[in-house]
């Protein structure tokens, strides 16, 4: 039974080395990265626009590294991508929840200064509040 990981991404250090982490310690497992956009931000300048559904021209330009990288890992599963919309932590939940992932791997922090003092800490409440395990990667 092949296991199927969610790896929730930024443009962080912190997110890489989860997926580095997910890659080498599950080689055969299907891995979703998913980048959340919090609409809320996005609207009010604070972060990215949310992107057009179209493909890969509308993502963001770190999900050409993440390809790179599951390739030079020799990662026999898949890496698929998704860009989804809404309060990162809830974001992530619910995408776990409708792609049955079984586990999620993901960095310890991303935002930094402002912003994450405003919307609280991602990992912290993604762990409090999944029904699957989640590793936390320093």
């Amino acid at each position: 039974m092949s296991r199927h990981l969610l790896v929730p991404m930024d443009d962080s250090e912190t997110a890489r080395r989860a997926l580095e982490h997910a890659l080498e310690v599950f080689p055969d497992a299907e891995i979703t990265v998913v980048h959340a956009v919090d609409d809320l931000e996005a609207a009010y300048g604070g972060g990215p626009a949310i992107p057009d559904a179209g493909g890969r021209e509308d993502e963001p330009d770190f999900f050409a590294d993440v390809r790179d990288l599951a390739a030079a890992r020799g990662h026999g599963g898949d890496v698929e991508t998704a860009v989804v919309e809404g309060t990162p932590a809830d974001a992530v939940l619910e995408h776990a929840r409708e792609g049955d992932a079984d586990a999620i791997v993901m960095g310890s922090e991303g935002r930094s200064g402002v912003s994450r003092v405003l919307l609280g800490s991602v990992a912290e409440a993604v762990t409090r509040r999944a029904s699957i395990p989640v590793t936390i990667v320093p």
